[in-house]
């Protein structure tokens, strides 16, 4: 998962950075993936085929070059970050405003056209039901400070006399 792609240019890099050769130029170093060494062989000649690679658009810039990011080969999901998104479009922390879900929109719609998977963050399910109807396929809800937060005040609460 690479965040801030916002051009061509930066998901081919990303694409680079993420495919062993003849693909992209990954290191092919000895590593925990292939088991440091001891199933190198295999782990390198499926890599490329099983390495998911998701580019996060969370700019307006990237709304605005979305086409010519999916033209890339090799990216195999587009995730959305909607509040660095609105942040990007003057419109901190607004992920509901009109022109935050019109770009939203032509995310998931330029992903639509290219048959790419796309996903998107929100910080709670009812944030994200609207996405999962919309054919997002990759949700990610909630934040872990957050989570703990609310159990702890739910503990606090049950235990108030």
């Amino acid at each position: 998962m690479i965040p801030q792609i916002r051009s061509r240019s930066d998901a081919e890099r990303a694409v680079r950075f993420s495919k062993y050769p003849p693909i992209g130029d990954r290191s092919v170093g000895i590593s925990r993936a292939q088991g440091y060494g001891m199933n190198f062989q295999d782990y390198v000649n499926n890599a490329n085929e099983s390495i998911a690679l998701i580019v996060q658009i969370e700019h307006i810039e990237a709304v605005k070059n979305i086409d010519a990011i999916l033209k890339v080969e090799g990216i195999d999901c587009v995730f959305v970050g909607p509040y660095d998104l609105s942040g990007s479009m003057g419109k901190i922390g607004k992920v509901t405003d009109s022109k935050v879900l019109e770009a939203i929109s032509k995310i998931r719609d330029a992903c639509i056209r290219e048959v790419i998977p796309s996903g998107i963050f929100g910080a709670t399910a009812d944030s994200v039901q609207p996405y999962i109807e919309q054919g997002f396929k990759l949700i990610a809800v909630g934040i872990d400070v957050m989570l703990l937060g609310s159990s702890a005040r739910n503990i606090i609460e049950d235990l108030r006399p």
